[in-house]
């Protein structure tokens, strides 16, 4: 009788990535149940210390409890450490580590960093690793420093530590603010709506953290020689420049009409460039228009580019789809951007991610709306911000029974990991040769 051969399997990247966001958020969610995690020293339920962990790693914002006033300065600590690891990565995270001890990094851990930040080859990937730890610590260090004036006028001795925390928050576009108090929770920062350094460094975080690493790679390499950047990083720097400009002019225009004209183009701006990543939020969002609403949701959905900080189905796969659209209406055979054209695959993924990511939104608004007998809109709203890993909330979020707060984790993870993560890593057994796609490396997920 023949003997049969075992062949020990070995995970891929993808399922690594997502194994590795799933542990780190357990780990998060234990440490957060413990007494010393909360002010008052008592433990909190599982099932919000979970919702809190992954909204942290997730880089999302939501809260079930007010990050300011619930919980202690370790517990603040933890949730700062997820965001760090979430916004960067897990798996960057690790291999920084390695680097840091001096450790040689296998060609699978290559691979997988390769996947991790959707850089375009594996050679040049620890030097990549490198150049981005240090331009994050060091966007960090400075959104610190010009944050502290205000806060140590503020809070005194107190504003360093809201200093390094909403620094970092901000560029990790985690949305999280420890400004609350118990007399009032969830401010996020409309204490600041008409303070201009606050709402400038912010916004500028934001938007570094949410173009990616590959186009930070870009514009340190070539300065201000656009013809040479990576076709990648054309598509993300005037998409997302659009993706900022257009919602300013619509809020502008149709919303925020009891401010001054000077705070009504200030909160407009914020408003535009954190509804897509960051969920921080300068004015009532509830009080908002349906209609300013309902263009939060898709700018929500969009969310931020591939190998960044940010969430959301991404700027590239939402121009793909817009590019392809502009062909068919043209009768164009194919469709091109800078001179360029797309592959049918480029496209076919894009296409799969906007229907996963638009299913995901859709089916769990709707079965929050359901459970908890609120407005579709509302709970649409909330499902979109959590999908995106935004975090923007109409206040309800809080309120929500656990069916609701489950789906809204399972939302959280799976818009953070990513949709051809998610996909690659069920499929892991077939061909995933198409994981970096033609065109310079396009990555729409």
């Amino acid at each position: 009788m023949p003997e049969k051969s075992y062949k020990k399997k070995h995970l891929t990247s993808f399922q690594l990535i997502i194994l590795g966001f799933a542990g780190v958020i357990l780990l998060g969610s234990i440490l957060l149940m413990l007494p010393f995690s909360s002010v008052d020293r008592i433990p909190t339920p599982f099932h919000e210390a979970l919702f809190t962990a992954t909204s942290a790693v997730c880089v999302t914002g939501l809260v079930v409890k007010d990050t300011g006033s619930y919980w202690s300065l370790a517990g603040q600590t933890i949730i700062l450490i997820l965001i760090q690891i979430g916004g960067l990565g897990v798996v960057t995270v690790a291999a920084s580590v390695s680097l840091l001890s001096g450790k040689k990094i296998s060609l699978m851990q290559r691979s997988t960093m390769q996947d991790a930040i959707s850089a375009p080859k594996v050679g040049g990937i620890v030097r990549l690793t490198r150049f981005i730890l240090k331009g994050t610590f060091l966007i960090e260090a400075a959104g610190a420093l010009l944050l502290l004036p205000v806060f140590l006028w503020d809070y005194k001795g107190k504003g360093i530590w809201l200093s390094v925390f909403h620094s970092i928050s901000a560029f990790c576009n985690a949305g999280f603010d420890i400004l609350g108090t118990s007399a009032n929770p969830f401010p996020s920062l409309t204490g600041y709506s008409a303070n201009v350094l606050i709402n400038v460094v912010i916004m500028l975080l934001i938007i570094i953290g949410g173009i990616g690493f590959l186009t930070w790679d870009d514009i340190y390499t070539n300065k201000l020689k656009f013809k040479r950047y990576r076709m990648q990083s054309k598509i993300i720097l005037v998409t997302t420049a659009c993706l900022i400009l257009i919602p300013i002019i619509f809020f502008f225009i149709c919303d925020l009409k009891n401010l001054s004209a000077g705070n009504r183009l200030l909160a407009a701006a914020f408003q535009s460039v954190t509804t897509r990543t960051a969920g921080f939020n300068t004015i009532d969002i509830s009080k908002m228009s349906e209609a300013s609403k309902a263009v939060m949701i898709l700018l929500m959905l969009i969310g931020g580019s591939p190998g960044s900080t940010a969430g959301g189905m991404k700027t590239t796969t939402f121009t793909v789809l817009l590019l392809n659209a502009i062909a068919t209406f043209r009768s164009q055979e194919n469709a091109g951007a800078f001179g360029r054209r797309l592959e049918y695959h480029v496209i076919k993924n894009a296409a799969t991610i906007a229907m996963l990511y638009f299913t995901l939104f859709f089916c769990g608004g709707l079965a929050i709306s359901i459970y908890e007998e609120l407005p579709l809109l509302d709970c649409l709203y909330e499902a979109a911000s959590a999908v995106g890993t935004v975090g923007l909330t109409l206040g309800i979020t809080p309120k929500l029974h656990m069916f609701s707060q489950i789906v809204l984790i399972i939302l959280m993870y799976l818009g953070r990991v990513g949709g051809l993560t998610l996909i690659y890593a069920v499929l892991s057994g077939r061909n995933r040769g198409n994981a970096k796609l033609p065109l310079e490396k396009i990555t729409v997920g």
